[in-house]
């Protein structure tokens, strides 16, 4: 009986080689065809990651058995257990910080299928790294800090849709950066931040205009990632002005359009705390 076949060889095979997890069937799907089931399992997947910008050297200094300094009044302390006799010398190195993480959403109508998903992950990056600012822009710049500092994820993007007026709306990337560049730039990226902008690209503006304040952020910021749900199209090219002007000014550009593409990532923020990438050269015209 080919019946009874079947359920003998089920037998003798382990249960988690026969089930599927359903994470592992999610990680491939475009999250744009996820039903709302779906992208809650999604959104738990994306929260138990590990987010870590990594840490920055900082001016501040602890003390150290092998350090760069000696601890001049450390040693004079220590001396005074052995008669005044520096009989130990007390070094001390720089205290690393937390590198700072500055996420742009775009919540445009184009990237409304994976605009609440990669919102659940600057949540979830709020939660477990700390040191984040979050804002969101479509026709204007809306900073959602505040509202993703809520412990559960639901009500933290409730209160973000209560303050974001430009939901679903239209996309003026270059304006939205450059009230970022003049409101925002000076208090959230002084101090190494990495920056992550999650958009399409596609602008309605001046190319021009979106070269000039991209090149202005990628200077301000120690690495600027892109994250394009439409990299990942395949034989996808950035000929439109806007993609293409974005993928000349930033220092890595990678697709957000399944799991799989945010656990990318997260590794890729695990690691940028090694080194900063080498950029190009930017020629300057002299007029």
């Amino acid at each position: 009986d080919p019946a009874k076949l079947v359920e003998r060889v089920l037998d003798l095979v382990a249960p988690e080689a026969v089930l599927a997890s359903p994470v592992e069937v999610l990680r491939t799907m475009d999250i744009a065809t996820m039903t709302a089931e779906e992208r809650e399992a999604s959104a738990r997947f994306v929260a138990s990651l590990r987010w870590s910008p990594g840490l920055r050297p900082s001016r501040r200094f602890r003390r150290a058995r092998r350090g760069d300094r000696y601890d001049a009044r450390a040693t004079l302390r220590r001396s005074l257990r052995s008669f005044g006799e520096p009989l130990l010398l007390a070094r001390r190195a720089p205290r690393p910080k937390r590198r700072p993480l500055v996420l742009l959403c775009d919540v445009s109508g184009s990237m409304e299928p994976y605009a609440r998903l990669l919102l659940h992950m600057s949540h979830a990056l709020a939660r477990s790294w700390g040191r984040v600012e979050a804002f969101t822009f479509g026709t204007r710049l809306t900073r959602i800090t505040r509202q993703l500092r809520d412990r559960r994820a639901d009500a933290a993007l409730a209160r973000v849709a209560r303050s974001v007026a430009d939901w679903s709306g239209g996309t003026r990337i270059a304006e939205s950066l450059r009230e970022f560049d003049r409101r925002w730039s000076r208090r959230v990226l002084g101090r190494g931040a990495v920056v992550i902008l999650c958009s399409d690209g596609w602008e309605r503006g001046d190319p021009a205009r979106l070269a000039a304040e991209a090149a202005r952020l990628r200077r301000a910021s120690y690495r600027l990632i892109w994250l394009d749900p439409l990299s990942a199209t395949r034989g996808y090219a950035p000929e439109a002005a806007g993609p293409r002007v974005l993928s000349e000014h930033v220092d890595d550009h990678l697709p957000a359009t399944t799991l799989d593409g945010l656990v990318a990532v997260a590794a890729l923020l695990n690691g940028v705390g090694g080194g900063r990438p080498v950029r190009r050269q930017e020629r300057v015209v002299v007029r």
